[in-house]
Order: structure tokens, then sequence, then C-alpha cells
């Protein structure tokens, strides 16, 4: 698993910047993310990927420890589609 530390130690190693300024980097992309998908907008990131806001409708389902059926209300979330290229990355 890399987490956001990681991400921002090896963008400081690669560009020369300092630990601090990666992670102000890192989070600012991230939170434009977010910001994008609150706003219903999508995010293309070239060679990385979409990510893309989704609507799921209220639907019906069951409480699997009474059996009972319950609604579970429409809600929003966000998908991910890798481009073409990090599916090749992947499948080398």
């Amino acid at each position: 698993m890399t987490t956001t530390n990681e991400i921002a130690d090896k963008i400081a190693v690669d560009h020369g910047l300092t630990k601090v300024q990666s992670k102000a980097i890192v989070e600012a992309v991230f939170s434009s993310i977010t910001d994008a998908a609150g706003s219903g907008a999508e995010t293309s990131i070239p060679g990385f990927g979409k990510f893309k806001v989704k609507n799921t409708p209220e639907r019906e389902a069951r409480n699997p420890a009474t059996g009972a059926t319950i609604k579970v209300a429409a809600a929003k979330k966000l998908t991910f589609a890798p481009a073409k290229a990090l599916k090749d990355a992947l499948n080398k």
C-alpha cells in the first residue's frame, strides 16, 4: 500500500523539492479532484484515468440479521476508469 506521505516523498526526491512542498502539491491535487467531484464534474488525468461521479438510485435491500426489507437511499459515488496506458502498464 502506498500512502500520501510515500507519494510526496517520491516526488520530493525525484524533483528536488522539500517534503513539505511535495506534500502540499499532493494534497492540492487530491483537493482539486474532491472539489470537482463535489460539483459533479469529471476529472481526467491523461495516461492515468478518469474520476466520475455516478448517481445510484434508491433501492430495496434486506437486513441479513432479521430478513426485513429496508430502503437504501439514493447516493452519489465516485468511480474511477483507468486509462489504456495504465491498463497496459498493469498487464505487462
